[in-house]
C-alpha cells in the first residue's frame, strides 16, 4: 500500500504550493522561492522515518548531488538544513518537463534524439565516476526534463563509493535497485557493483528509449520480477520491433548490456564515445560529452587505438536573408548560431562562455544539436577560412522553407568514443537550430510543431462534463493530439487522440477542470508549447 504524502514543512523564505511525488521514504514538493525568486523542488524526508540511520543517508546523498549539481546535465542542489519539524529536507533545481519514463510510454524517440540523449546521461554518470560516486539506480524515472529540455540526472539515493569492495553483503543500501534496469550481478547473493554496473543501467535506458519498454520485457508474456531477472541473467535481450535503427547501434547497445561484466564497455566513458561514432555513421551533428579534465583521460577501450582522440571538423552555417534566425522569446539566440572551430576537449576553467540553446519544452525529439554543448566548457574559436568556405556552399544549398529553424551544424570536435549525460564531446537534447546531411546527403530541416489553438470550452448544464476544443494551425497528414488532465487528476495519464475535441465527466457543480494538449507529429515530436485551457 502506498504511504500517505506528508505535509509540506514551513521554510524561511520558501512558499510551498504543492506536492510533486513521493517515494518509499521522502516526498517531493514545489515551492516558490522569494529571493531570489523562482521555482524550487524540495525534497523533504517523511516525518515516519527520520531515523539517525536515515537522517545520515539523506544528508549523505544531498553532499553527493552537491558535489556534482555544476554539472548540465545532474540536478542542481541549492541548499540543505533541517525544518522546524525536525524533518531533513533539500533545495534543488525545478525540472517541469517529463521525466524519460514518461516520455518513452506516449512518444516514439527518434535514433538522433536517443543517440543525443544517450550521450548527455553518459556525461552525467561519467562525471560523477570521474568524482568517485556510483549511482546504482539509473533508469529512465531518474532522468528529469529540465526548462531548457535537457536531460538531467536526479536521485542520487542509494550511490556508494566508487569501490568494488564496498557495500558488503547486509549493506541495506545494496538492495536498492530496479530490476528491468539492473545488471545481473545485482541479484547476486552478495551484490557488488562498479562502473560497469551504471554501464549497463545506462545501456539498458538507453535501449529503453528506442524499445518504447524495458530491454527484458517481452510483450505479452509474464514480466514479472522472476522472469525479468531470468533474462537479464540469460542476456536475452528482447528484440526490437523498429527497422530504423542500425546495427552499429545495436551492437554499442548489446555490448553495454553484456550479462558477464569484462564484456561490457570498461567505463561510462567508452560507452558515449562509441554512442558518438554512430551519430558520426549516420551523417548526425556530433554531441559533446561534458566531463571534466576529459582531454587528459585516456580511453580504456584498446579497440580503437590512435582513432579513440582523433577529431573530424564539422562546418557550421550561419543564417543568410533566406534563412533568418526566428524571434527566440528569453533573447538568448544572440550566440546560438555562432560558428564555432574544432577544438579538442580541454579540461573546465570555470569560464562559462559557450553559447546556450534556447529554452525548449522537453517532448521535442530534435535530431540535431547547434554545438552549444552545455552551460559550461571551453569558449569558441573563430572557424578557418575552409570552414567558411564550406559553410558558404551548404548555406547556397539550402532552400529556404516556412517556419525553417536555421541551420547551425556545430563545428564540436567529434571525439570517436565515450558517452554521458553533461560532457564535452558529442550529443544533445535541447532544441536545435541545425539543418544537417542525412545519410543519403539530402539537407534534414528541423521544423518546429506548433501549439494547438483554443477554440472553446462548453459546460454541460448540469455541471457534471466539460467539452474542450481546439484547433491544428498547421495541420500535416498523420498529427494526433496528446492530452492531460493538468488540474492534479489523473496525475502523468496520458491520451492520444485524432480528434481535436475531448469531453471530461464525472465533474462536480463548479470543479475547475484543466488539461492540457499538444500536437504529436509521425515523426516523433511533439508541440514547441503546450496548450493549457481551463474550465472556469
Amino acid at each position: 500500500m502506498a504511504r500517505q504524502a506528508s505535509q509540506p514543512p514551513r521554510i524561511p523564505g520558501l512558499e510551498a504550493e504543492r506536492l510533486l511525488g513521493s517515494g518509499g521514504f521522502s516526498d517531493v514538493f514545489l515551492y516558490r522561492q522569494d529571493l531570489p525568486r523562482r521555482q524550487v523542488a524540495v525534497k523533504v524526508l517523511s516525518l515516519d522515518e527520520v531515523t539517525e540511520s536515515s537522517r545520515a543517508a539523506f544528508v549523505a546523498e544531498a553532499n553527493l548531488m552537491a558535489q556534482l549539481s555544476a554539472h548540465p546535465y545532474i540536478v542542481t542542489i541549492y541548499n540543505a538544513a533541517v525544518a522546524d519539524d525536525g524533518r531533513p529536507y533539500f533545495v534543488m533545481e525545478y525540472c517541469p518537463g517529463p521525466s524519460l519514463s514518461q516520455q518513452y510510454r506516449y512518444r516514439q524517440f527518434t535514433i538522433a534524439d536517443v543517440l543525443r540523449t544517450g550521450i548527455r546521461l553518459t556525461s552525467a554518470v561519467a562525471t560523477a565516476h570521474a568524482a568517485g560516486i556510483l549511482h546504482r539506480d539509473i533508469k529512465p524515472a531518474n532522468v528529469l526534463t529540465n526548462a531548457y529540455g535537457w536531460p538531467a540526472l536526479a536521485d542520487f539515493g542509494i550511490s556508494s563509493a566508487v569501490d568494488a569492495d564496498h557495500n558488503p553483503a547486509g549493506d541495506s543500501q545494496s538492495l536498492g535497485m530496479s530490476i528491468p534496469w539492473s545488471p545481473p550481478e545485482m541479484f547476486a547473493d552478495h551484490p557488488v557493483a562498479d562502473v560497469r554496473s551504471d554501464v549497463f543501467s545506462l545501456a539498458a535506458t538507453v535501449c529503453t528509449l528506442l524499445a518504447g519498454r524495458s530491454p527484458f520485457e517481452v510483450p505479452g508474456q509474464p514480466n514479472g520480477a522472476i522472469d525479468l531477472i531470468g533474462r537479464i541473467e540469460r542476456g536475452t535481450v528482447t528484440p526490437l520491433e523498429r527497422t530504423d535503427v542500425p546495427p552499429s547501434l545495436l551492437a554499442v547497445l548489446r555490448r553495454g548490456m553484456a550479462s558477464r561484466r569484462d564484456d561490457r564497455f570498461p567505463s561510462a566513458i567508452d560507452f558515449g564515445r562509441s554512442l558518438q561514432r554512430v551519430e558520426l555513421e549516420l551523417s548526425y551533428s556530433a554531441t559533446p560529452l561534458d566531463v571534466p579534465n576529459l582531454a587528459s583521460t585516456k580511453p580504456q577501450s584498446d579497440e580503437t587505438g590512435e582513432d579513440a582522440t582523433r577529431i573530424r571538423p564539422m562546418t557550421t552555417v550561419t543564417p543568410n536573408r533566406q534563412n533568418p534566425l526566428p524571434p527566440e522569446p528569453d533573447g538568448d539566440d544572440a550566440t546560438v548560431a555562432r560558428p564555432m572551430k574544432p577544438v579538442v576537449a580541454q579540461p573546465s576553467t570555470g569560464d562559462d562562455t559557450r553559447a546556450r540553446p534556447r529554452p525548449v519544452t522537453p517532448q521535442i525529439p530534435i535530431p540535431d544539436d547547434s554545438g552549444a554543448t552545455a552551460r559550461r566548457g571551453p569558449a569558441p574559436v573563430q572557424p578557418t577560412q575552409a570552414d567558411t568556405d564550406a559553410a558558404a556552399q551548404s548555406d547556397v544549398a539550402a532552400k529556404p522553407r516556412r517556419r525553417i529553424l536555421p541551420l547551425v551544424i556545430g563545428a564540436v570536435a567529434l571525439v570517436v568514443v565515450g558517452g554521458g549525460v553533461t560532457a564535452s564531446l558529442f550529443l544533445g537534447g535541447q532544441a536545435s537550430t541545425d539543418e544537417t546531411q542525412t545519410p543519403t546527403g539530402k539537407p534534414l530541416i528541423i521544423t518546429e510543431v506548433p501549439t494547438p489553438e483554443e477554440r472553446g470550452i462548453t459546460v454541460s448544464e448540469d455541471g457534471s462534463s466539460v467539452t474542450f476544443e481546439w484547433t491544428n494551425p498547421e495541420p500535416e497528414d498523420g498529427d494526433v493530439f496528446v492530452w492531460y488532465r493538468s488540474d492534479g487528476a489523473e496525475p502523468g495519464e496520458k491520451h492520444v487522440i485524432a480528434e481535436p475535441t475531448v469531453t471530461i465527466g464525472g465533474v462536480a457543480d463548479g470543479d475547475k477542470v484543466c488539461v492540457t494538449v499538444v500536437i504529436s507529429r509521425s515523426t516523433g515530436k511533439t508541440s514547441t508549447e503546450p496548450l493549457e485551457m481551463c474550465s472556469t
